[in-house]
């Protein structure tokens, strides 16, 4: 393994991309062995890349859950990091602390000392999914199931809009003044989609639902984070693989993965895009140019 000086030969030769224009992902390397990994954060102050890992059911409440610490040259450091959790999925850092969502409850981690010091309750939550820190502190978590936004603030985990609008909302992404939506799409009780979803924007303010430009379907999407350029970077779950998400909506299929390409996190000064592959074990890094 390299640090973060990153080698430039592909590892397995592996590159993608649909055109001179698109975003180009180069594999940098993997780390096997996770336990249903389905979101990864890197952490500035402390130089890690914490993943969560669901080990078993998506809403199983039987204490398997993990968070793995990882190094950012894709070395394991501690694989149970924080340990005795439910099914964690989206992670976001907020003011010294990691949250992750954990079905119908937000566990909040002291990072210093890798101890679980909160779990708050999200009465009539049902499949809370992704993450997000807004600039103002606020943590913002999607629940599926129910077409809810939650919002962790002063300590307590209230619903904050609930809409069909929301497409059945996976990731989450906090933007000055808005919250950018990776949406499944309308969802049936067995997680299938007629037609899948696209991105969509929640205004801060009035909490207004728009698509974000073209509301042509796109996939079963996952995480987004921002790429960089004004635009977006997406996972598809149940097809797999990435997509780059243009300012105006327009979507491209930049890289193809197995099912199960969760939520993704970027290192965008270091150029960097974490994959979790949560049916394969796995986290992929890539350089993004």
């Amino acid at each position: 393994m390299t640090g973060w000086i990153w080698r430039a030969a592909m590892l397995g030769g592996l590159a993608f991309a649909c055109d001179a224009q698109a975003l180009t992902l180069t594999e940098l390397w993997r780390v096997q062995g996770l336990e249903g990994p389905e979101s990864a954060v890197f952490d500035p102050q402390t130089g890690a890349i914490y993943v969560s890992n669901t080990d078993g059911g998506a809403t199983a409440k039987d204490g398997k859950g993990s968070i793995s610490k990882i190094s950012p040259d894709g070395k394991m450091l501690e694989p149970k990091w924080v340990s005795g959790l439910n099914s964690p999925k989206g992670l976001a850092i907020a003011n010294g602390k990691l949250y992750a969502s954990d079905i119908d409850r937000i566990d909040v981690i002291d990072i210093a000392s890798g101890k679980v010091e909160a779990k708050l309750d999200a009465p009539g939550a049902k499949f809370l999914n992704d993450t997000t820190a807004a600039a103002d502190g606020r943590v913002f978590l999607s629940d599926m199931a129910t077409n809810t936004i939650w919002v962790v603030e002063g300590g307590k985990a209230s619903a904050w809009l609930q809409s069909d609008d929301l497409l059945n909302p996976n990731g989450l992404l906090a933007q000055p003044g808005r919250i950018v939506v990776a949406s499944w799409g309308k969802m049936e009780p067995d997680f299938s989609t007629k037609v899948p979803g696209h991105v969509k924007v929640v205004d801060l303010a009035t909490k207004k639902v728009t698509d974000l430009g073209d509301p042509a379907p796109v996939g079963n999407l996952d995480g987004i984070e921002p790429d960089g350029k004004g635009g977006f970077i997406a996972t598809d779950w149940v097809a797999g693989g990435v997509f780059s998400i243009a300012p105006d909506g327009k979507a491209t299929k930049v890289l193809a993965l197995p099912q199960g390409s969760a939520d993704i996190g970027v290192v965008l000064d270091r150029g960097v895009l974490l994959v979790p592959l949560m049916k394969d074990n796995t986290l992929l890094a890539y350089r993004m140019q």
